[in-house]
């Protein structure tokens, strides 16, 4: 296994691409003063959003390189490990926000941190801005890097921290819009969905598997679960939870009227290890248990 290379403090990480640190706990990295360096997977023990301005084959999800478009942005939450190891060089480009947790405990974004989904979204799932997109996360960086440069008083927390938090308020917006303006890439994802659940209830795998999570159908999908389960409710106003869980129930309903098989046969069959789990989850959906719902088929 190739070595990580842990960053645990912003300042680290501004020595390591020859940024002056102006605050210990958040900076704007601009990684065109970095030398040239080889390929490696890094980790970050802070919030780090990167600004790819110019196309550069510096990241990768996997063994898969990425070459982002001017304008791209990607999300990484504290201890995610990013890249991978290779003997060639690349120059870093763009802009790198980064924030440590620390900063933002006690404020309206610290509590509200982990409403941001797209900080565990995988690499490949990255942000695409318009031009015009582009130039308002330009200027809430802008604003940000002035508070830096600008010294700190009693005044200079809330702001940078209500502008980080204007900022990816902008972010959950342009994701809304790429989600809408992607939408065969959506619709196709709904569709493998979709067929991922028939296929898995028509299978043994439940019995192997159990119920199938959210999780596992993202990893089935090769998507993350977090931006997975934002693109499944963006398109069918339900969550990937209750999408499944309703999936379940219609083929329980169906599978109800085979008079030769038990309602315990049944619910082994559906991936409930407990009988009882399954009653308490289809009277939850139906307004009924199983046995009154078959004896009301009759």
């Amino acid at each position: 296994m190739d070595e990580i290379l842990k960053f645990d403090t912003v300042s680290q990480y501004n020595d390591f691409n020859n940024n002056e640190t102006l605050h210990p706990l958040v900076g704007v990295v601009d990684l065109s003063k970095a030398a040239p360096r080889k390929l490696r997977r890094l980790s970050y023990n802070f919030y780090t959003v990167f600004l790819k301005e110019i196309k550069c084959g510096d990241l990768r999800y996997g063994c898969n390189n990425y070459d982002y478009d001017e304008g791209t942005l990607i999300f990484l939450a504290p201890g995610q490990v990013i890249g991978s190891a290779g003997e060639e060089y690349y120059q870093p480009q763009g802009l790198a926000l980064v924030f440590h947790p620390d900063f933002i405990h006690g404020t309206s974004l610290g509590r509200h941190i982990h409403d941001y989904t797209f900080f565990s979204y995988a690499v490949n799932e990255a942000l695409h801005l318009s031009e015009r997109e582009r130039q308002i996360i330009l200027d809430c960086i802008s604003k940000i890097r002035y508070e830096l440069e600008r010294g700190v008083d009693k005044h200079s927390k809330k702001l940078i921290v209500a502008n980080i938090e204007l900022f990816l308020s902008y972010c959950v917006r342009f994701y809304d819009r790429q989600f809408i303006t992607r939408e065969n890439a959506v619709k196709g994802v709904l569709e493998r969905f979709e067929t991922l659940l028939n296929d898995f209830f028509a299978s043994d795998k439940p019995q192997t598997v159990g119920l199938p999570s959210v999780a596992y159908c993202a990893s089935e999908l090769n998507l993350s679960p977090n931006y997975f389960g934002d693109l499944i409710k963006k398109d069918t106003g339900k969550s990937a939870h209750e999408y499944i869980q309703l999936k379940l129930i219609d083929t329980a309903k169906e599978r109800i009227f085979d008079a030769n098989k038990s309602l315990t046969q049944i619910a082994y069959e559906l991936g409930f290890k407990y009988p009882q789990h399954f009653t308490r989850v289809f009277k939850q959906y139906v307004g009924m248990s199983p046995f009154d719902y078959r004896n009301s088929m009759n």
